[in-house]
């Protein structure tokens, strides 16, 4: 015999989970914290792990924050970057359309040598001097992306990036005018979070990450900048516009 109407209709555990930590969310105001993991899963009746991953969804969602050792916090919900992904736009100029107040962390430049994937990357020799720009961009007092860009020293040097450098290579390139750019080409993917890159971000190791690794070509058809771009789903909106071919021919 089936099962009764009452266990058809009776949500799977992970869904009854997801409705409670909603509903939880939701009652508590922004900037308030939610029990500590251990009163919280036992509340509800899951193991930690379980809750864990529960809760990765509306952190993604930007609804709650969690801070390694300090607890979980529920947020005021942040404007949605959102931008299609036909032109190349940095950080900066998409927040400032919707009025967005973003600002640059602690900026990091060291220098490198180029590896055999970083030199094949950039067209350069394994060994070629390197500089390596670092950093994490924060809207309204969070960290909602990190940025790493690896160019040749012939393009852009430490010391123009002391003063009049918001975060955005690009920008800056243009500003300066030279050398002129023409495109990127770019993969997207999404990533579980390693621990360094969690740890800059105030997320937890395995959340998951957009990975955008890009290769920034100047008018003169070089590769000029490669790129490693982490964004935090939840404050960042893509979306690409594609005309439909109709002149395909399909066979009935």
């Amino acid at each position: 015999m089936s099962g009764s109407p009452t266990s058809k209709t009776k949500r799977p555990p992970f869904s009854r989970l997801q409705n409670e930590l909603s509903r939880l969310i939701q009652r508590t105001p922004p900037g308030e914290k939610l029990p500590s993991e251990p009163v919280l899963a036992k509340s509800l009746g899951v193991s930690r792990a379980t809750l864990r991953e529960g809760m990765r969804t509306f952190e993604a969602r930007g609804l709650i924050r969690r801070r390694q050792g300090v607890g979980t916090f529920v947020v005021s919900q942040l404007k949605v970057i959102e931008t299609g992904l036909e032109v190349l736009e940095s950080i900066e100029r998409l927040a400032n359309r919707i009025g967005l107040a973003v600002r640059m962390g602690e900026l990091v430049i060291s220098e490198t040598m180029a590896n055999p994937e970083i030199s094949e990357r950039l067209q350069v020799e394994e060994g070629t001097r390197l500089t390596n720009i670092a950093r994490v961009i924060y809207a309204d007092d969070r960290p909602v992306a990190y940025l790493v860009d690896i160019l040749p020293p012939n393009i852009l040097a430490e010391s123009e990036l002391q003063s009049g450098f918001n975060g955005s290579v690009v920008d800056f390139l243009i500003q300066r005018g030279n050398p002129g750019l023409s495109k990127s080409f770019t993969d997207i993917q999404a990533v579980a979070a390693e621990s360094s890159i969690a740890r800059l971000l105030e997320i937890q190791r395995g959340d998951v990450l957009l990975l955008f690794t890009a290769r920034l070509y100047s008018d003169m058809g070089e590769i000029i900048d490669f790129s490693y771009s982490y964004f935090l789903p939840g404050y960042f909106r893509f979306h690409v516009v594609r005309n439909v071919d109709t002149h395909v021919a399909y066979n009935v």
